[in-house]
């Protein structure tokens, strides 16, 4: 296990959705919890789709990440565990809509989340990584996210607009970095669906690899049927069918990420 003194807190985030963001948080926090980590997710996405692929049914959620924002509660008092041994998570509910209003006025509108995660930190460190699901959107819950976030794992989707929306993402990452959190870095790009028998998508993989060198993960996320049905069964993909191509892939992305934490720890 990679001895840390707080969380190491990395936000996954892509203006776009359907890229596999969701999924990859999923699978990248199951893998961890499997190695003995001590992982929470927090949701901060309001369609609360790492809630719902982690079995956390909607009636259930009596407080999420909307009342972690607003004040309302600590991070340790809205994480709610899961299935997974080691993996809790502060779900999402549609209250999320709302909070940028709620908050706009406020002087640490974007601070809250690190103010929260901070304060978790100092009460009882009991999380060895925290992984933040953003929305699909550049927004102030995206914000709050970069603003409490060590770094920024992007999943990129084998398309053709992929570089255009992956430069724009940058861009945002860089104007947190100049005026929020200068400690913020890119943890890796992971490129998702990916369809071997689709030359635009092997040409998708060759330029962002050329553009963007070793920031991008050697593992690619394959497109797998499995890893589509598992979210509906309320489990991660690694849980429903650990055999399949998609299921694979992550832990073996899991193990990049592993590696590279190691690397950051022993500099």
């Amino acid at each position: 296990m990679i001895m840390m003194t707080g969380p190491r807190i990395i936000t996954i985030a892509n203006q776009k959705g359907g890229v596999g963001k969701t999924t990859t948080a999923i699978n990248l926090a199951t893998a961890l919890a499997a190695i003995g980590e001590q992982v929470l997710i927090v949701d901060l996405d309001p369609q609360g789709n790492a809630s719902t692929g982690l079995g956390i049914d909607r009636r259930e959620r009596s407080v999420s990440s909307y009342d972690v924002l607003t004040g309302a509660m600590t991070l340790d008092e809205a994480a709610v565990q899961t299935a997974v041994p080691g993996l809790s998570i502060v779900p999402s509910t549609l209250d999320l809509l709302g909070v940028e209003m709620e908050i706009a006025g406020a002087p640490d509108r974007v601070l809250r989340l690190r103010n929260a995660v901070r304060a978790s930190a100092e009460r009882t460190n009991k999380f060895s990584y925290v992984l933040i699901d953003c929305p699909p959107s550049l927004n102030l819950l995206t914000l709050n996210s970069m603003a409490a976030a060590d770094s920024v794992l992007v999943p990129l989707q084998c398309e053709f607009f992929a570089l255009e929306g992956l430069s724009q993402l940058l861009e945002t990452v860089e104007q947190v970095r100049q005026s929020i959190n200068p400690s913020l870095t890119i943890q890796g790009i992971v490129l998702t669906m990916y369809d071997g028998r689709n030359n635009l998508a092997n040409q998708v993989v060759e330029d962002v690899r050329a553009h963007m060198g070793e920031k991008v993960y050697e593992t690619v996320i394959p497109r797998n049927v499995r890893v589509s049905e598992a979210p509906s069964h309320g489990k991660p993909a690694i849980l429903y069918d650990l055999k399949c191509s998609g299921s694979q892939a992550y832990l073996q992305l899991a193990s990049e990420v592993i590696r590279q934490e190691r690397k950051l720890r022993a500099a």
